[in-house]
Parts: structure tokens; C-alpha cells; sequence
């Protein structure tokens, strides 16, 4: 039973997000939640997405969303930090793309 619990509340702690060509990236829920789209997704009582920490992404391929993903980490990382933040490197192929993604997820 102890097991049951720490099994569910590890899963808690972590979220599945999937592209529209159906690549999963499991991530730390903290950093998804740098997202204010996937916080409200997440969020709301009566979705399925909160049962399965799962959020189907219908419109954001697996290019754009890894790229986000990395986002999520480079921003949870060097939010308050006191060190030089480096520059977070984005390819000029998929700046559009993710710049649409950005502006859909609010982050």
C-alpha cells in the first residue's frame, strides 16, 4: 500500500506532454508549469489531463516541442540564479514554429 502511494506520488511529480506526431517527453512538473496554458490545463478539475498528467499537444510537432521542453529546463535553471546566464540557442529553421508554440503555451 506505502509502495501504492509513493508509486502516485512520484507520477504526481512528473507530466507526459505528446506532440501531434505522437513523441512523448516526460518532464518534471515544475518545469512544465512554466507554461501558464499547461498550468491551466493541469489545473482544471474536470479535465482528463489531470487524472493522467498527460497534455496532447494536437498543433506542435516533436521538433518544436523537445525544443520547448529544453526551454522549460533552461528557464527553471537559471530563474534567481546569481551566475552569467547563457544564451538559450535556437535554430533559425524552427524560430517561427516555436515562436508560435511560445506564444499558444504563454511562456
Amino acid at each position: 500500500m506505502a509502495e501504492e502511494d509513493q508509486g502516485s506520488s512520484i507520477a504526481a511529480d512528473f507530466v507526459k506532454l505528446v506532440s501531434n506526431d505522437e513523441h512523448e517527453f516526460i518532464l518534471k512538473r515544475s518545469h512544465a508549469l512554466t507554461s501558464g496554458t499547461i498550468k491551466s490545463m493541469l489545473s482544471c478539475p474536470n479535465s482528463k489531463n489531470t487524472e493522467m498528467h498527460k497534455v496532447q499537444f494536437r498543433e506542435i510537432p516533436s521538433h518544436v516541442l523537445c525544443k520547448v521542453c529544453m526551454y522549460f529546463a533552461y528557464k527553471n535553471r537559471y530563474t534567481n540564479s546569481t551566475s552569467e546566464i547563457p544564451e538559450f540557442p535556437i535554430e533559425p529553421e524552427i524560430a517561427l514554429e516555436l515562436l508560435m508554440a511560445a506564444n499558444f503555451l504563454d511562456c
